[in-house]
């Protein structure tokens, strides 16, 4: 097997790609197939800079026009990092699309200010790296938006979102991500975050979670679960794709079966998988 290739960690995006279809994460992961990028995300990338950077200046100027003046600003450090982003507006000679996209982002950045009090809040860490080794060998990584720290020692983990909040029915996967960023910091730091909260500047409402113990504990034994039906699938090369309506928005419908498609050439070795032996399963921690 090409160990440049096999999966070596797990992050919440991943793990939420090979949930929603497996085919999805091989792409992603596996194949590494290039996807065009979008407005929606590309838009909410730029308010997580604003959100970010606006934690600079002192408490007293981070205030309604400072962040929304922060928006051009930071479009353009975008695109320095990123100039194929350009193409989301290529064709738009009067500048309008982009004009209008921009304003979009101010919205947001000034809705966030009718959720919480930045003049209030000194965060102890802001788009913070954390990865960490399970005792199976899994190790878990990702980047949190935001860490407050109270005066007590309560941690409160945040995260924007720049859509609306999904229905109660769809809460608990909305948490996903939350919950694997808590378990994270409990390995990390031994402590249980006391607050997750996640921030929809699309529909401006604060859902919030108070996680004990025993979520962090689940889970961990999700996260394994999940991570030896990777494993499996990863030495086997048996990706099934999963459709549900989100196909309609996938950039792989040229290569995917279940749109009349032919992926490309498996490019791991396969090992039958009644032939896997138990030692198997420490494949390298995605």
């Amino acid at each position: 097997m090409s160990t440049s290739q096999q999966p070596t960690s797990l992050s919440p995006s991943r793990a939420s790609d090979f949930m929603q279809c497996p085919l999805l994460y091989r792409f992603r992961v596996i194949d590494k197939l290039p996807e065009k990028p979008s407005e929606a995300a590309t838009r909410g990338t730029l308010v997580h800079a604003v959100l970010e950077r606006l934690f600079d200046d002192p408490a007293a100027e981070r205030t309604v026009p400072r962040a929304r003046a922060m928006v051009p600003g930071q479009w353009t450090r975008l695109l320095e990092t990123k100039p194929e982003l350009a193409e989301l507006f290529a064709g738009d000679a009067e500048g309008e699309r982009l004009k209008g996209w921009l304003g979009e982002a101010e919205q947001l950045v000034e809705r966030w200010f009718s959720l919480e009090d930045p003049t209030r809040l000194e965060p102890a860490e802001r788009e913070m790296f954390v990865e960490t080794e399970l005792e199976s060998g899994l190790r878990l990584r990702g980047v949190i938006d935001r860490v407050d720290v109270a005066p007590t020692g309560e941690v409160r983990i945040v995260d924007y979102k720049t859509g609306k909040a999904p229905r109660p029915e769809y809460s608990e996967g909305a948490l996903f991500q939350m919950k694997f960023y808590a378990l994270v910091v409990w390995r990390l730091k031994a402590v249980v975050p006391r607050r997750l909260q996640l921030v929809y500047l699309g529909s401006g409402d604060v859902v919030t979670y108070d996680p004990v113990l025993a979520d962090l504990e689940r889970m961990e034994r999700k996260l394994l679960a999940l991570w030896e039906a990777i494993r499996q699938a990863t030495e086997t090369g048996d990706w099934r794709p999963r459709p549900t309506k989100l196909c309609g928005w996938c950039d792989h419908q040229a290569v995917c079966p279940e749109f009349g498609g032919t992926p490309p050439v498996y490019p791991l070795s396969i090992s039958p998988a009644e032939s896997a032996e138990d030692g198997q399963g420490r494949m390298g921690p995605v």
